[in-house]
């Protein structure tokens, strides 16, 4: 296997997919590298597969998401001991600039780990058989689980007014 072929065709689909997994582009984009760097020193039995290395992915992404949560609690634990950081931009533009995307984003966030997993493996045109082998379910599962993953999803959409 020609691993710089199989970077060149799959890193740019793995980051956008990581991305919007998890909504932070800096944990993407390590978590992409990381599962490239788990494929050459460590590659899986039987040939690598697209979904192998994105389940990879997205288990370095959730570990990360662990450990800040672990982390988060140690640093409340001691208010005193937490850093202080600069204040954000300004709110107003910031709002403005990214509506839309937060909206989604959000909407996505309150869904669970796997029902994200398979709607944002769908988005990046992976079929049935690679997003049940990626979560670990059958084939003929995948329809059921993307069907309600879509229903949680617009349901914690909000109607927009002027939709109505």
């Amino acid at each position: 296997m020609d691993v710089a072929t199989f970077f060149a065709e799959h890193h740019r689909a793995l980051y956008r997919y990581l991305a919007r997994f998890c909504g932070d582009p800096d944990l993407a984009a390590d978590a992409a590298q990381e599962a490239f760097v788990r494929l050459i020193e460590r590659p899986p039995r039987g040939g690598v597969q697209r979904a192998w290395l994105y389940t990879v992915a997205t288990n370095v992404v959730l570990d990360a998401g662990r450990r800040r949560a672990r982390q988060e609690r140690l640093l409340a634990a001691v208010p005193d001991r937490a850093p202080h950081g600069d204040a954000g931009p300004d709110a107003h533009a910031s709002l403005e600039a990214a509506e839309r995307v937060g909206t989604v984003r959000r909407a996505l966030a309150t869904l669970g780990d796997r029902d994200r997993q398979v709607l944002l493996m769908r988005e990046e045109g992976f079929s049935h058989r690679e997003i049940a082998e990626a979560v670990g379910t059958t084939t003929g599962s995948v329809g059921t689980m993307i069907a309600r993953a879509l229903d949680r999803l617009a349901a914690a959409l909000p109607l927009d007014a002027e939709d109505a």
